[in-house]
């Protein structure tokens, strides 16, 4: 089953608490950080992330789009992420990064930019719990869904399943109901969504739309079968 997670960069975060109730059903939050420095955007940290963990009972599924991921990725575990991406473009050490996420508890995940081939870094997939490909550039939320990464993501599906892995492909970037039929078609079955469940007037419902259309396209894809 596809798996929705609403990204609360699109959300009120004066009223975050009540904003995460208004998406149960979800299976994670996804919580975008930002440094101003590897994006030109800044958003919120460790404090804050401390503080969702203790207001919502879904887990917080943590972005770093930051510089130095390998010194601070660690503490984001500690702050209550059960998932924990950072970018291959930042990490010194992702190998070791990924490995010290998953010794302290959290799923390890590796961020892709839209310019970031899949192919270099396929001896790293095993190291990982998912891989997460950009479909737009990071930094700002509601931008437009970059149909060129659709070729990347049935790339990364096709090497994931080369190798046999149980690793999670997440989109982020552009997904709404117009756009995730294509990514789950492509192998994607972790798709993040900002304003397309914010936005709506009803969020839990969006999620479930969302869900329904990606399952439904996931049933008849070229990758699911034998899944």
């Amino acid at each position: 089953m596809a798996q929705i997670n609403p990204s609360i960069l699109s959300a009120d975060f004066a009223r975050l608490a009540e904003e995460a109730e208004a998406v149960r059903g979800s299976d994670w939050l996804h919580v975008d950080v930002m440094d101003n420095h590897f994006v030109p955007n800044l958003t919120l940290g460790v404090p804050i992330v401390e503080s969702l963990a203790r207001a919502t009972d879904i887990p917080l599924d943590c972005h770093l789009m930051i510089e130095d991921p390998d010194r601070w990725a660690p503490q984001y575990v500690e702050a209550g992420a059960g998932s924990v991406t950072f970018h291959v473009e930042a990490a010194a050490a992702p190998v070791r990064l990924a490995r010290e996420i998953r010794a302290k508890g959290a799923r390890a995940s590796m961020a892709l930019k839209p310019g970031t081939p899949i192919e270099p870094f396929e001896d790293l997939l095993p190291e990982l719990d998912m891989l997460l490909i950009m479909t737009v550039e990071p930094g700002f939320g509601g931008q437009a869904f970059l149909d060129i990464m659709l070729p990347k993501i049935r790339r990364t599906r096709e090497l994931i399943d080369k190798h046999g892995l149980e690793l999670w492909l997440q989109v982020d970037g552009g997904v709404s109901a117009g756009t995730i039929e294509r990514c789950a078609e492509a192998g994607a079955d972790v798709f993040v969504a900002g304003s397309a469940v914010y936005g709506a007037e009803d969020p839990a419902e969006a999620v479930a739309k969302l869900r329904a259309l990606a399952d439904a396209a996931t049933a008849d894809a070229w990758w699911a079968c034998g899944h």
